[in-house]
C-alpha cells in the first residue's frame, strides 16, 4: 500500500471505521484465556447532538480501552442511553409530540455521531434505558426489595403548583415559583416510595476504604454525605403528647439547654398552630418555603415561641419550644436542642430573639470563656453541670450518656446525615413503579407475569397531567381477581442508572436480571469514567445497588468499579454584546474575530461577524446559554476525527478543565500532517533490513535509546499517570529526534524504522485511524504480510540494554564559564575525564599560560576547571 503524499482523514477515517465494522473488531467475548478489562464511561442523556464533554469523556474512556487491547487483554467497552428523564417531557410538549419518538430519533443521531469518531464500542451490547426489556428487571428487582422490607411508602413533602395542579421536580422551580406559569410553588405532603439505602449506610461508609482507584475528592465528599456520628438521642418529657427526643454529638452542653427547636412539619408545631393564627401563618410559610441544607447555612434564622414548654431530664426545668424555620422534619427527631453559649446558628437565633444563653463549658487551656460576640463551639471542660461539672469532654459524654440510659431518658446511637433514596417521580417519561394499589387499601408489588409494567408510548402532552393518570385502561391490574389501581409515579431515572454498568455484561439476558456467570466475569468495573459532579449522587446510588445486587446472589463483589476518574470540563471563550434594550446576545467564538490583545494576552477588542463590538466573558464551560458550544460534528467534517482525539487528549490532563483554542487545533493537525510525512517519505525509499543492535554507531544508538525512553515514558503516563498529554508530547520529542537522523545506511534506515513504528503503536490508542494505516505502510517496509491491524498489535516493550548510554556529553567549564562539550565512555574513571577535558582544543584556549588551580569533577555531568 503506497501512502498519498499528503494525509487525508476524509479518505482513510470511513474506510477504517467500515473494517472494524465488518471485523466486528471491538464486540467483547468472555475469554477465560485473557485477562478482562471492562472500561466504561458514563453513559449520556440522548439529548439531540453530540457536545466536547461527549467528545472529551468518551475519547479518555477509548483511549484507555484501546491501550489494554494492545496489552493483550480482553477488553470490553459498552455503550447505552440513559433515555427517561424530564428533558424528553419538555421537548414533547414544546412540540406537542411524544417523548419515545423524540428520544429514539435522538439515539439515531448521536449513535452516528459517536461512529465517525472511531470509539472502539461494542455496539451489539447497546440498549436504551427507556426499553421495555431493560426496566422490566428494574421493576423485577423493586418488587423483590419490597418482599426483603428494604422498600416502603410514606408521605413526603414536594413541590406542587397550585395552578397546575401538578408536582413540579426541583428543576421546574425556579426563584420559588413554577417555570411553567410562575404561580408560586407550594409544599405538599403527598405519598412517595424510598428504597432503604440507609440500611447500608454503614457498609457504604466502611467499603470507601476499597476504593483504592478512586479520587479522594469523590470518597471525601461521599464521606461527608453519608455524614456518620456518634452522639445521645435525649427525651424531654412533654405532657401534652408523645415526648420530645432530639439527637445531640454534644451531651456535654446538655445543661446548657435554653430553648428547643422543632420543624414547622412537627406534630407539636401543628398542636400549638391549632390555637394560634399567627403561628399558624408561619408554619405555613415555613412550609412553602424550599430549604437545602446548603441554604439553612446563609438563611436569615426566623422563628416563634409556640407557648409550649418540655421538661428538661437532667435538671427538670421547663425548657420552652419554639418553632424554626432552620429545623427540618425530614432530618433527624425534626427537633433539636438549643444552646446558645455554644453553638453558633443557636446563638443567632438566641440573641434575635432574647432568649438565654447558659455557659456550660470552658476553654480547657485555662483562658477565659467569653461569649460576648460568638458562641465557644470548642470542647472543653464542662462547668455549670452539678455532678458532671470539671469533667474534659469525653469524660462528660460518656458519663451524661450513662445517668441519661440510668433514668430511661436517653441512649448512645450513631446517627447518619444519609436519608432514604425517595425513587417516586410524578412524571409521565419514566419507568412505571411496579405496584398496585388495591380496593382494601393494600399496596402490592405486579405480579411477576405482568411485568414488564409498559409504559404506554403513543401518547400525547400537555404539559399539565401525566398520560398514566389520565389513562383508565393503563390503570387497571387485576391480582389474584381483584382489580387494583397502578401506581401512577414512575422511577427516579438515576434507578436506571444505578445498575446499567451490569447489564451491559448480559444486554439480551432474557431469563433474569443478569446472568451471574457473565456478571461475574466482567464485574467489576476496571475503569469508570464521569464527572465530579456525580459523586453523591449516581456514584452513591451506584455503589448501593451493586451491594443489593450482591445480597440478591446475582454478583458476588463489593463494589461496582475498581478504579474512577473524573474528567475535567471544556471550556471555551464567550463573547456577548448588549443591544440597545440592555438585553445581552451570546455569540459563537467562531463567529468572533480578536482584534487587540493586552501585554497579558487578555482580550481587549474583539467584534463579531456584523462588526458589533464584543465583551469577551472569559474561559467558561460549554453551554448553549451562552452559545459558545463547539459542534463536534462540523470539527470532525473540517479536521478529521483523529486530530479532534488528539487535541482533546494534548491540551491538558484528563482530570483537568480543557481551554478551547482553535490554534491548537491547527496544530494538533500539522502534527499528524507531519507524522504522515515521515512515514510516507521513509516508504518511499524502499525495503528495510532487520535490525543488528551488534552493529551500530553512536548516532544510531542515540536513535534508538531515545526510541526506547519514549517507550517507557509513554507506557507509564497511559497505564499509571494518566496523563496522555505528557506521553503525546514525549512522541513529538521522539519524532524531532527521529527527523534528524540520516538514512544513509541499512542500519540508519532500521533504526529509523524502529522509531517510526513506536511512534506509530504509541499513538495508536488515541489516533487510532491514521495509526491503523500507517502501522499497515511500515509493515510492508519490513516484508510482514501477517500484520495484523495496530488495534490488535501488542505494545511495544522497552528495552533496558537499549537505554544503557555507552558514552555521555560532559561540559567543561573554566572559571564557570562554558567553554566545552566531550564525549566520554560511560565507564571512564575520574582521571580519564579530567584529562580529556584539560586537552579538549576549546579548553587549551583559556588555560594555555596559566595555573591550573584546580579541577572538579561531577561524574556523567560537569568538569570545572579553575585556572589563573
Amino acid at each position: 500500500m503506497q501512502l498519498t503524499e499528503h494525509y487525508q482523514p476524509s479518505e482513510i477515517e470511513g474506510k477504517i471505521q467500515e473494517k472494524w465494522q465488518k471485523n466486528q473488531t471491538f464486540k467483547a467475548v468472555e475469554d477465560a484465556s485473557k485477562e478482562k478489562f471492562y472500561c466504561l464511561s458514563m453513559f449520556p442523556y440522548p439529548s439531540g447532538r453530540l457536545h466536547m464533554g461527549h467528545v472529551r469523556n468518551y475519547t479518555i474512556g477509548d483511549v484507555v480501552s484501546r491501550f489494554q487491547r494492545m496489552q493483550g487483554k480482553n477488553v470490553m467497552q459498552p455503550f447505552g442511553w440513559d433515555a427517561f428523564g424530564l428533558p424528553a417531557e419538555n421537548a414533547a410538549v414544546k412540540n406537542n409530540a411524544s417523548p419515545a419518538p423524540w428520544t429514539y430519533e435522538n439515539i439515531e443521531y448521536m449513535k452516528g455521531q459517536l461512529q465517525t469518531l472511531g470509539f472502539a464500542f461494542d455496539w451489539d451490547r447497546e440498549f436504551a434505558t427507556c426499553q421495555p426489556e431493560y426496566y422490566r428487571w428494574e421493576q423485577w428487582f423493586f418488587t423483590k426489595l419490597y418482599e426483603k422490607g428494604l422498600v416502603y411508602k410514606k408521605t413526603s413533602s414536594v413541590n406542587w403548583c397550585p395552578n397546575d395542579q401538578t408536582v413540579l421536580a426541583n428543576e421546574q422551580v425556579v426563584d420559588g415559583t413554577c417555570w411553567r406559569c410562575d404561580t408560586p410553588v407550594e409544599q405538599k405532603e403527598i405519598p412517595q416510595w424510598f428504597v432503604k439505602i440507609t440500611d447500608y449506610a454503614e457498609e457504604l461508609l466502611e467499603d470507601i476504604e476499597k476504593l483504592k482507584g478512586w479520587p479522594d475528592m469523590v470518597k471525601t465528599m461521599q464521606k461527608n454525605w453519608i455524614g456518620r456520628s456518634e452522639g445521645v438521642e435525649v427525651e424531654f418529657d412533654f405532657d401534652q403528647g408523645d415526648n420530645l427526643r432530639v439527637y445531640t454529638t454534644r451531651p456535654d452542653t446538655l445543661y446548657g439547654v435554653t430553648y428547643l427547636a422543632v420543624a414547622a412539619g412537627h406534630p407539636i408545631a401543628a398542636m400549638a398552630a391549632e390555637k394560634n393564627a399567627e403561628l399558624a401563618d408561619f408554619v405555613h410559610e415555613c412550609k412553602n418555603s424550599k430549604v437545602s441544607e446548603a441554604e439553612m447555612a446563609t438563611m436569615e434564622k426566623k422563628g416563634m415561641a409556640t407557648g409550649l414548654y418540655a421538661k428538661h431530664p437532667l435538671t427538670g426545668k421547663e425548657v420552652p419550644i419554639w418553632v424554626a424555620n432552620f429545623v427540618l422534619m425530614d432530618y433527624g427527631t425534626g427537633a433539636v436542642m438549643a444552646v446558645p453559649a455554644h453553638d453558633q446558628r443557636d446563638y443567632e437565633f438566641a440573641t434575635k430573639y432574647s432568649i438565654d444563653k447558659a455557659e456550660v463549658v470552658k476553654p480547657a487551656d485555662g483562658s477565659e470563656l467569653d461569649i460576648s460576640e460568638a458562641a465557644y463551639t470548642e470542647k472543653g471542660i464542662v462547668i455549670n453541670s452539678g455532678e458532671f461539672s470539671e469533667m474534659p469532654f469525653e469524660k462528660a459524654f460518656d458519663a451524661i450518656a450513662a445517668k441519661l440510659e440510668s433514668m430511661g431518658k436517653g441512649n448512645k446511637t450513631v446517627n447518619y446525615r444519609l436519608r432514604d433514596w425517595g425513587v417516586s417521580r410524578q412524571r409521565y417519561w419514566g419507568a412505571p413503579i411496579p405496584m398496585i394499589n388495591m380496593p382494601d387499601g393494600s399496596v402490592v408489588p405486579a405480579p411477576e407475569d405482568q411485568l414488564p409494567v409498559r409504559l404506554p408510548e403513543d401518547v400525547s402532552m400537555d404539559g399539565v397531567t401525566s398520560p398514566l393518570n389520565t389513562d383508565e385502561e393503563w390503570k387497571k391490574a387485576v391480582v389474584d381477581g381483584v382489580e387494583g389501581v397502578r401506581e401512577t409515579d414512575t422511577f427516579d431515572t438515576f434507578m436506571e442508572s444505578s445498575w446499567y454498568y451490569a447489564r451491559f455484561t448480559c444486554p439480551n439476558y432474557e431469563d433474569g436480571m443478569l446472568d451471574p456467570e457473565k456478571a461475574n466475569h466482567w464485574l467489576p468495573v476496571d475503569q469508570y469514567i464521569g464527572g465530579i459532579e456525580h459523586a453523591t449522587m449516581h456514584l452513591l446510588y451506584f455503589r448501593f445497588f451493586h451491594k443489593l445486587l450482591r445480597d440478591m446472589g446475582l454478583v458476588n463483589s463489593d463494589e461496582p468499579a475498581k478504579k474512577l476518574l473524573c474528567q475535567g470540563m471544556v471550556l471555551a471563550d464567550a463573547y456577548y454584546y448588549v443591544d440597545d434594550k440592555g438585553a445581552r446576545h451570546w455569540v459563537s467564538p467562531l463567529d468572533v474575530e480578536v482584534l487587540e490583545r493586552d501585554d497579558k494576552g487578555n482580550i481587549v477588542k474583539a467584534v463579531d461577524q456584523d462588526g458589533n463590538e464584543v465583551t469577551h466573558a472569559g474561559m467558561t464551560k460549554m453551554s448553549k446559554s451562552k452559545n459558545n458550544g463547539i459542534d463536534p460534528q462540523s470539527m470532525v467534517e473540517q479536521y478529521g476525527a483523529d486530530t479532534m482525539r488528539l487535541y482533546t487528549m494534548f491540551a491538558s490532563p484528563p482530570d483537568q478543565s480543557l481551554e478551547w483554542q482553535d490554534s491548537a487545533v491547527e496544530g494538533s493537525l500539522r502534527f499528524l500532517r507531519r507524522l504522515w510525512k515521515m512515514v510516507q517519505s521513509h516508504q518511499q525509499k524502499g525495503a528495510v533490513s532487520q535490525l543488528d543492535v551488534s552493529t551500530l554507531n553512536g548516532d544510531q544508538k542515540a536513535l534508538r535509546r531515545k526510541t526506547h525512553e519514549t517507550i517507557a515514558k509513554v507506557t507509564d503516563d497511559y497505564d499509571r499517570r494518566f496523563t496522555f498529554n505528557t506521553a503525546i508530547a514525549a512522541v513529538m520529542e521522539l519524532l524531532n529526534h527521529a527527523a534528524k537522523a540520516e538514512e544513509m545506511s541499512e542500519q540508519d534506515r532500521a533504526v529509523l524504522h524502529e522509531a517510526l513504528e513506536t511512534a506509530v503503536l504509541l499513538l495508536a490508542p488515541i489516533v487510532p485511524h491514521v495509526c491503523s494505516e500507517l502501522w499497515t505502510a511500515l509493515g510492508e517496509l519490513v516484508d510482514d504480510a501477517e500484520r495484523s491491524d495496530v488495534v490488535d498489535a501488542k505494545w511495544p516493550v522497552a528495552d533496558k540494554s537499549a537505554m544503557v548510554q555507552d558514552e555521555k556529553l560532559i561540559v567543561v567549564q573554566v572559571n564557570g564559564k562554558v567553554r566545552a562539550k566531550i564525549t566520554v565512555s560511560a565507564s571512564a574513571s575520574k582521571e580519564e575525564v579530567e584529562a580529556l577535558a584539560l586537552e579538549d582544543e576549546h579548553v587549551k584556549k583559556f588555560t594555555d599560560g596559566n595555573t591550573v588551580r584546580k579541577v572538579i569533577v561531577v561524574p556523567g555531568k560537569l568538569v570545572n576547571i579553575v585556572a589563573n
